[in-house]
């Protein structure tokens, strides 16, 4: 089974973004939602995806954004992906990923086996879904939350799209979570954070380490 590509998601300074860079993350994710502590400015978005050009690949995440928001980050933080992490529809989706000719990657949220059968739907729109965990009703986050779920969900899943898994995973167990499922990418936030927002250099290199070793 080959390595898993990585993502640390939630990037907002230079350090943490250097430190992911340093540990050979494939993408660095930069999140464009006020309500986050990872929240970043168009300004600092600027900065970072400049920062990362040619090192990494630069993921933006919204949540419902309006799409000229969208449009306006992507060209701003030059933005290698989109990935959409709220309730957004297929027919969005691809329209999104047509006017901005793009890949996109569609965050599914997850608690039971038809959350996993969801992804179906997206063949032809999304050029990736990504497995998270299902917030709890009322949370202000979609994700970025630290919760698990259960990866035993993911064992049948043979859908048309290539996924990745997100959710909870950390350092202590990503390797266990890339045997169970086999997972193509990895996608961490929380995990490698001292702090919600603060990104720890020794935890994102210790996710990296252990993603790839699994």
């Amino acid at each position: 089974m080959p390595a898993p590509a990585i993502k640390i998601c939630g990037i907002n300074t230079p350090a943490a973004l250097d430190a992911a860079i340093e540990a050979r993350a494939d993408y660095i994710g930069l999140v464009f939602f006020a309500k986050s502590p990872r929240n970043v400015s168009l300004t600092e978005s600027a900065a970072l995806g400049t920062r990362a050009a040619g090192r990494a690949k630069v993921v933006g995440l919204f949540v419902d954004a309006d799409p000229a928001f969208i449009a306006e980050a992507a060209s701003a933080a030059r933005l290698d992906v989109i990935q959409l992490h709220g309730q957004e529809t297929p027919g969005t989706v691809a329209q999104i990923r047509s006017e901005l000719g793009l890949p996109v990657w569609k965050a599914l949220s997850v608690a039971s086996r038809e959350d996993v059968t969801r992804a179906q739907g997206f063949a032809g729109a999304a050029d990736l879904v990504l497995f998270d965990a299902k917030a709890p009703k009322g949370a202000d986050l979609p994700g970025g939350l630290g919760l698990v779920f259960d990866w035993s969900l993911l064992s049948a899943h043979r859908g048309p799209l290539p996924w990745g898994l997100a959710g909870g995973l950390s350092p202590d167990n990503v390797a266990d979570a890339v045997r169970s499922t086999g997972a193509a990418l990895v996608d961490v936030s929380s995990g490698v954070e001292s702090a919600p927002g603060v990104k720890d250099a020794g935890r994102i290199r210790a996710f990296c380490f252990n993603a790839r070793g699994a």
